[in-house]
């Protein structure tokens, strides 16, 4: 929240436009009057106080007739002059107008129900109250609205009534497009502002409980080994020829063999890292603080990964002190090549579960991994000792590197080594042409991907006639990685044996 202190005056009013964030404007000759400006560009007097070791903040009204600020000013000095004496305006308020409109709930509900919640899911709510809750039912009374105005806003909503284009500031634009997932948060959304009004005893119920939503998408896709195999296979042949991002690569590896959500690992930092005992300590997540064991496969995966200096995260972005964002662009690519078009980045976590299933985890052990929480699974979850979850990370990271193929050499977990524990298995050794060097899934490429200029001289063949064995289907298998077509060494050895061709030797 900014801190910067003007006159507000009209003609500071008047130049102020939205850039898309809720923000504060506060005066310099009344302390704690000020404006807010909201998202859309909604200019608002507000007070905010301390009463009684709670703070408040109070709405004075829109800026525009009556309110001006003069007049928006010289009532903030009569409030603080009923605040001196021991009144809190904002229970007068409530105490005078017993019958709130939905608009005044929703003002409680932001400013003080959600005061200590995540910023996410404040953001979340307001775009729910601001987009759609309020342009409906805004100007209600809370307590008469009936489950039958809920209901009527759930087909609204998902109708597209609320659906328009907002004005975010210079050449940026918001769409809001409603819709049935939209419909169903907005049910959520009321609820709980409903909720807070029956805690407060301004009505008697809460009429969103019991309303029927629109049926989820029942998104339950998992990856099975077949499909883990040609997801390694594009993720080594896109690693090798350098085709995409190593960062973006090592994000998709690490969100496969960790179960962890994308933001856990694109906003990882090193400090995160706890190399000695294996596994993430995140401050913060959706679920709040956890801990997240790793197997041998997602640590040598974080070990290879080069380091920025001055650049606290795991997975830099282009820009000095940011981390990798746009990870859909690069998923988008790498699934084509796959043929797994269908598959969304969070079905890599629903894969990590399903592969520990399948090697005989249990569904607590599975949680535990996975950051899960709920009021009957938290105690349970108390009594896990590290162990167990170290053993599952290393079974379920173990499985799915098999599946793509890849030998792994891992090192005991009792190994005592001092220091690093992995420091044995992180070494390799350069000389030994044995040992390739590009890390795929915790395990090493051991395909040599080759373009078709470099394809064309291993089979002696010109570049034309490489195209035109692609146009007729008859030439050996190849993959399209981003723009580039590339064929594996193993594809065209065994193409040129059973065309009884001899591959020609390469300048090194």
């Amino acid at each position: 929240m900014s801190t910067e202190r003007v006159r507000i005056t009209k003609r500071i009013v008047d130049g102020l436009s939205a850039d898309g964030t809720d923000r504060f404007l506060w005066d310099s000759d009344v302390i704690g009057f000020g404006l807010r400006i909201s998202p859309a560009g909604k200019l608002v007097y507000v007070l905010q106080y301390r009463i009684e070791g709670r703070q408040r903040r109070f709405k004075i009204g829109p800026h525009g007739s009556p309110w001006t600020p003069e007049a928006a000013r010289s009532e903030a000095q009569s409030l603080l002059g009923k605040i001196v004496d021991g009144i809190d305006p904002q229970q007068e308020k409530i105490a005078e107008r017993k019958e709130l409109t939905l608009a005044d709930l929703s003002e409680i509900y932001l400013n003080e129900t959600l005061f200590t919640a995540k910023e996410s899911s404040v953001r979340q709510a307001r775009n729910n109250i601001e987009n759609h809750i309020l342009p409906l039912l805004g100007k209600r009374r809370v307590s008469k609205i009936e489950r039958s105005d809920i209901e009527q806003m759930l087909r609204d909503i998902a109708a597209g009534k609320t659906a328009r284009t907002l004005k975010k500031g210079h050449r940026r634009l918001s769409r809001v497009r409603g819709g049935k997932g939209a419909a169903n948060q907005c049910v959520t959304t009321i609820s709980a502002m409903l909720g807070v009004a029956v805690e407060r005893k301004l009505r008697p119920d809460n009429p969103a409980i019991g309303v029927r939503k629109f049926p989820g998408k029942k998104m339950e896709r998992f990856l099975s080994p077949a499909e883990l195999a040609r997801l390694g296979e594009a993720l080594a042949a896109a690693a090798s020829l350098g085709v995409e991002s190593q960062y973006a690569i090592a994000a998709l590896r690490l969100l496969v063999l960790t179960g962890c959500r994308k933001n856990e690992i694109l906003k990882l930092k090193h400090s995160y890292i706890d190399r000695y005992h294996r596994c993430l300590r995140l401050p913060d997540s959706k679920t709040g603080a956890k801990v997240v064991h790793l197997g041998g496969p997602a640590m040598r995966i974080i070990a290879m990964v080069p380091r920025v200096e001055g650049n606290p995260y795991l997975l830099p972005g282009k820009k000095d002190g940011t981390h990798v964002t746009d990870l859909q662009a690069v998923w988008v690519r790498i699934r084509k090549t796959a043929g797994l078009e269908d598959v969304r980045i969070h079905d890599l976590r629903h894969s990590f579960a399903s592969i520990g299933a399948a090697t005989g985890d249990s569904m607590l052990i599975i949680g535990a991994l996975l950051g899960h929480r709920s009021a009957k699974t938290t105690e349970r979850y108390t009594h896990l000792s590290d162990h167990p979850l170290k053993s599952a990370a290393e079974r379920i990271s173990d499985e799915i590197a098999r599946c793509l193929g890849e030998g792994l050499e891992v090192v005991a977990a009792n190994d005592t080594m001092p220091g690093d524990p992995l420091e044995a298995y992180w070494a390799v050794d350069s000389e030994n042409e044995s040992l390739p060097s590009d890390p795929v899934l915790g395990a090493v490429i051991r395909t040599q991907w080759l373009d078709t200029r470099a394809a064309a001289l291993l089979l002696g063949f010109t570049v034309g006639t490489m195209q035109t064995y692609r146009w007729m289907g008859t030439g050996p298998a190849f993959r399209k990685i981003g723009r580039r077509i590339v064929y594996s060494a193993d594809a065209l050895t065994a193409w040129a044996k059973s065309q009884g061709r001899e591959l020609q030797a390469m300048a090194a």
